[in-house]
């Protein structure tokens, strides 16, 4: 069954957006960009709300950027032809290789693993996996964790008083004081997501 993942950037005190909405600290390096690229290569579709999608619209067109170097032409190649979903009540059409979700998140990740392929199902954003969350549909969480406490903001994590038990499967520590934590739900053998 293909994976769900939920990755993103977040403060070491748990926020993807600090209390002002700022998200400029998690910029990633080269180092970090380049983790980001090879991810991506892993992923079959993607699922976002409407916030992250709008700003992921700017590589939509950044390869007209003469500007841009190797690295950023290459997550364009990859991400442009990407399958996207978007979960919004506001936005009645999207751009590129989206479309709008039609059902909740639990009936679009059903549906999508019913369909053939073995890449990654990727969830951005921190609403939109609380949801898939709350399911239990989420199988692994991938955090770059950013050496910066912003004091409030979107949490990274569902604010729930339900308990998750992980597994850390990989972790990494880049030049740049940031790390990368990888954790797999652990499911009784022969479980699956509810």
């Amino acid at each position: 069954m293909r994976s769900v993942t939920y990755s993103m950037s977040v403060s070491l005190d748990g926020y993807i957006v600090g209390p002002d909405g700022d998200f400029g600290w998690g910029v990633p390096d080269d180092e970090i960009f380049r983790f980001w690229i090879d991810d991506i290569r892993q992923v079959d579709v993607h699922l976002m709300g409407r916030r992250l999608y709008e700003t992921m619209l700017y590589w939509e067109t950044a390869d007209e950027d003469p500007s841009l170097d190797e690295a950023q032409l290459e997550w364009t190649a990859l991400w442009n032809p990407l399958p996207k979903v978007v979960f919004s009540r506001t936005l009645s059409a999207v751009r590129g290789n989206a479309r709008l979700a039609s059902g909740s998140v639990a009936e679009e990740i059903e549906r999508l693993r019913a369909e053939p392929g073995e890449g990654e199902i990727a969830i951005g954003g921190a609403t939109l996996a609380a949801e898939a969350a709350a399911a239990g549909l989420i199988d692994e969480y991938r955090t770059m964790v950013y050496p910066v406490l912003v004091g409030g903001g979107i949490p990274f994590f569902p604010r729930d008083e339900r308990r998750e038990d992980l597994e850390l499967v990989e972790s990494r520590t880049f030049g740049s004081r940031v790390v990368y934590l990888g954790y797999r739900v652990a499911r009784s053998r022969g479980a699956s997501a509810e």
